[in-house]
């Protein structure tokens, strides 16, 4: 499902402030695509330091009100706005926050909202926002990037490296926990389709069950990181011997995966832009692993 009317239209208006250190996230940016799963309650805008959140929301702010927006603040501290944002009756959330600049993959361009965070960033924070709480909207969105995107397996191996408190088998065995909804639970999300209970908790529990073989099969060393295939060129969940594949690590702003002297990129059709408009990325090497205390109640 893409953004709501009102949400893309304010995601096109301020779309010439983002910047790859001011960028979409949360599921706004997740479920951009129109075959994609719900709708967001609103758009959430990261940053990479505190002080950019005041000067991307007053930049935004003037750009609203110009266009005959109406911008009232509910809250506003040091790191954080929250603002309802709209014209008439059609309104919506719009929060501007600091977040980590551990990631990945660097922010990506889009046409519509000017950058949003990478799919498997979004992804991976997904994954640490469910193990954090027990939201229905987060259960789904899980599930949906366990589909569409990585296994839950590899998008718990790598979380570990965003949030070095969890092993990859603790991380597991947190989200075990979670995905004991009823029906009513799903009821106030503007979803596209309808989900079957039963259904949804076959896939939890495939999942679950493929996850923890996968984090038992493979070398602690490695844990933190993503696996891009070279030939496949994508990230890729590992079976086997992964001796041919490339350990990608986070870093400060994120890297594109490098094999040798060629720039390899995720098939995401914006990700590959990258390379184009962007300058040059510094050589792959393995980053430390650095976590964050970043606001992960603000990850929808």
């Amino acid at each position: 499902m893409p953004l709501a009317p009102v949400q893309e239209s304010i995601a096109r208006l301020i779309a010439r402030n983002r910047t790859p250190s001011s960028h979409l996230a949360g599921a706004a940016a997740l479920h951009l695509k129109r075959n994609s799963l719900r709708t967001s309650n609103g758009l959430d805008y990261f940053h990479d330091r505190e002080a950019l959140v005041g000067h991307a929301f007053a930049a935004d702010r003037k750009v609203l009100e110009n266009a005959g927006y109406k911008v009232d603040v509910v809250l506003s501290q040091p790191g954080f706005v929250r603002a309802i944002v709209g014209r008439g009756d059609a309104t919506t959330k719009v929060e501007w926050a600091h977040d980590s600049s551990w990631r990945f993959m660097p922010a990506v361009p889009d046409p519509v909202v000017g950058f949003r965070l990478h799919p498997l960033d979004l992804s991976i924070n997904k994954v640490l926002a469910l193990a954090g709480r027990d939201e229905p909207r987060d259960f789904l969105d899980v599930l949906f990037v366990h589909r569409n995107y990585l296994s839950l397996g590899g998008l718990c191996w790598a979380a570990v490296g965003k949030d070095p408190g969890y092993s990859p088998e603790m991380l597991v065995e947190m989200l075990a926990r979670k995905g004991r909804f009823r029906p009513e639970d799903f009821s106030a999300l503007n979803l596209t389709v309808k989900p079957e209970i039963t259904e949804l908790k076959g896939t939890w529990l495939a999942a679950l069950e493929g996850a923890r073989r996968l984090v038992r099969s493979l070398p602690p060393p490695d844990a933190g990181c993503l696996y891009w295939n070279p030939v496949a060129r994508r990230f890729v969940t590992p079976y086997g011997d992964t001796r041919a594949l490339v350990r990608h690590f986070g870093s400060d702003g994120g890297i594109v995966p490098l094999t040798g002297d060629q720039q390899l990129l995720s098939n995401d059709g914006a990700a590959l832009r990258l390379i184009a408009e962007g300058s040059p990325p510094a050589p792959f090497q393995k980053k430390p692993r650095s976590g964050t205390k970043a606001a992960r109640r603000k990850r929808k």
